[in-house]
Order: structure tokens, then C-alpha cells, then sequence
């Protein structure tokens, strides 16, 4: 079996404490859940650790925690992605995964 692979892009209208807030809870949760991750933020400081189209292609979950349209949006078409609020994300990643891991079946 391949390795799990979860994907998330983390953005918010400042950029600032939420997006990193968000990304590092995702990061943390989905590690716990045995998966490898990769997380862009489009913070204050632009966009950091970009997904790349093979970082998507490879991906089992691909989260997008915004509160804002994030750049680049169109890498995304034709995937699924689970779009949450950030606030779910900074409050509950690990039951937002947990959620997303059921509805695939996993």
C-alpha cells in the first residue's frame, strides 16, 4: 500500500496568525494519523512551501482551510478538496481529518 499523502492550502484575509495557526494544526493531526504532508500558506509574507501539480496528483487528502479565495486556485480543478474554515482547522484538525478519512472510507 502507498503512503497516505495530505495536502493542505492554508490562506486568510490578514495573513498573518490564523494561516499559520491553521497549517500547523493540520500538520500536526495529520502526522499523528500516519500521514506524510506537505502544507502552502498564502500568508503576509506570500505564498510559502507551494504545492506543486505532483504534490496534488500524489495526494490521498487535499484540505483547503481559507477564509479567503486563495492564488493559483485553478492547480486545484478537477480534484477533490475538502474545503473548511479556519477556525475548524486551528479548533478541531484532527476531527476535520477524522471526518474527511470517513467519507472516504478509509
Amino acid at each position: 500500500m502507498s503512503a497516505k499523502k495530505l495536502i493542505a492550502l492554508c490562506a486568510c484575509p490578514m495573513g498573518l496568525a490564523h494561516t499559520f495557526m491553521a497549517a500547523e494544526a493540520i500538520e500536526v493531526a495529520a502526522r499523528a494519523r500516519g500521514y506524510d504532508v506537505k502544507i502552502e500558506t498564502q500568508g503576509a509574507d506570500g505564498i510559502q512551501n507551494e504545492l506543486t501539480a505532483e504534490d496534488i496528483a500524489q495526494a490521498t487528502v487535499i484540505i483547503h482551510a481559507t477564509g479567503i479565495t486563495p492564488q493559483n486556485i485553478e492547480r486545484f480543478n478537477g480534484v477533490e478538496v475538502y474545503e473548511v474554515e479556519l477556525k475548524d482547522a486551528v479548533k478541531n484538525a484532527g476531527g476535520l481529518i477524522d471526518e474527511i478519512e470517513e467519507d472516504q472510507g478509509q
